[in-house]
């Protein structure tokens, strides 16, 4: 393990840095040999907050498997497997038949994904980026084992405090508290369960190719509703009741 990563490592207990995990993910980044990282949580076998990660890149690729419901972190949480794409250009299409070509538009040539766990129990994904394709090095991913490890201990330490992570990093849990808001609401316009109003939004996001966050804000601020059909209207008269 570096030296770096040493000093990253220590900062990760103590959330002396940014955001919940503390530590630097642009400094995690540099010594993968990535050009960005990001840690993804999971509940109900969905990866449903980003709570640290480089800016750019790394945060909308998180962003495409939420809205898309399909991606390699999505299977190394649900798996609780490593999943390693040194290009994804070689990837069959079959495998993320929509996150691929969102993948490649955004500029991503490699994605190593490795899952948060202990035993049984899946806490969620750390991701490592870059555009040039090509397979991490032995001591990188022994590093980024190491990293994976130190992540799912620090979770572990946080989620037996009694302070949420709202409390602990209000400005990280809050990146997808529209989505969450915005299920709630349209599970109550559509009458149906949240998981079905989620794959609701999710579906109005793909269709209208609008990023699933503005999908929600404008659900919150009712200028989209779901009240005479499950597709999505948009309310003209801008009526917020």
């Amino acid at each position: 393990m570096s030296a770096i990563l040493a000093r990253i490592l220590r900062d990760l207990p103590s959330g002396g840095g940014t955001g919940l995990l503390g530590g630097d993910p642009a400094r995690c980044a540099e010594v993968l040999g990535v050009d960005g990282v990001a840690v993804a949580l999971g509940a109900d076998d969905s990866l449903t907050e980003l709570v640290w990660s480089t800016p750019g890149r790394s945060a909308a690729l998180e962003d495409a498997q939420f809205t898309l419901g399909e991606g390699p972190g999505l299977d190394a949480y649900r798996h609780r497997s490593l999943v390693a794409l040194p290009d994804l250009a070689r990837t069959g299409s079959q495998r993320w038949p929509a996150f691929l070509p969102e993948a490649e538009r955004l500029g991503a040539g490699a994605l190593f994904c490795f899952p948060l766990h202990l035993g049984a129990v899946a806490l969620g994904v750390l991701t490592g980026q870059r555009t040039v394709p090509g397979p991490m090095s032995a001591a990188q991913m022994n590093d980024a084992l190491v990293l994976a490890a130190a992540v799912t201990a620090t979770l572990i330490l946080h989620s037996g405090r009694r302070e949420s992570f709202a409390q602990a990093a209000p400005h990280t849990e809050l990146h997808r508290a529209a989505v969450h808001q915005a299920a709630g609401i349209v599970s109550v316009q559509a009458g149906v369960p949240l998981t079905e109003a989620m794959a609701l939004l999710r579906a109005h996001a793909y269709r209208s190719d609008v990023p699933l966050l503005a999908t929600a804000e404008k659900v919150v601020a009712r200028r989209l509703h779901f009240r005479d059909n499950r597709d999505g209207t948009a309310d003209p008269s801008g009526n917020k009741d």
